[in-house]
């Protein structure tokens, strides 16, 4: 019975200092994001070419551009309106920066290239065979040594 209670007073006594800890780690890492963050809005510049998508922690996402960054908050200008907004460094859950081409256009780009490469091997594969090399202007002048 003695070691019952003994062993339960000694938990009381530390779970006030567990939760302690748990806090102290929570505000080093929600620091480390800050930081994170701070870093990231400090990559892509300030001006209208500093592009970013940002999205909030509670799921709201601010287009525009970097207008300015201060050390504990920064504003984005939308593109359109050029409306400003200024947030907080915590607030932010995740950064985007709409540098060059989105995935979809990279794709559409590939799958043109891709395509026209086809069809210019399919073209001159055709003078080839046809053995009438002398009508592809690509193909001028060098059709002896084309000729297989």
């Amino acid at each position: 019975m003695k070691t019952i209670s003994w062993i339960l007073s000694v938990l009381l006594l530390l779970a006030p200092v567990t939760q302690t800890l748990a806090v102290g780690q929570n505000t080093v890492r929600q620091a480390t994001t800050i930081e994170r963050m701070k870093n990231r809005v400090a990559k892509l510049g300030v001006g209208s070419k500093a592009r970013a998508t940002i999205t909030l922690n509670d799921g709201a996402k601010v287009k525009g551009y970097v207008y300015s960054a201060g050390d504990e908050d920064f504003v984005i200008r939308d593109r359109k309106t050029d409306a400003p907004t200024t947030i907080r460094y915590a607030d932010v859950k995740k950064i985007d920066d709409n540098r060059g081409h989105s995935l979809a256009r990279n794709i559409l780009i590939a799958v043109g290239i891709g395509t026209a490469a086809t069809l210019t091997q399919f073209t001159l594969q055709f003078f080839a065979m046809s053995g009438d090399l002398s009508v592809c202007p690509v193909f001028e002048g060098s059709a002896q040594a084309l000729r297989y």
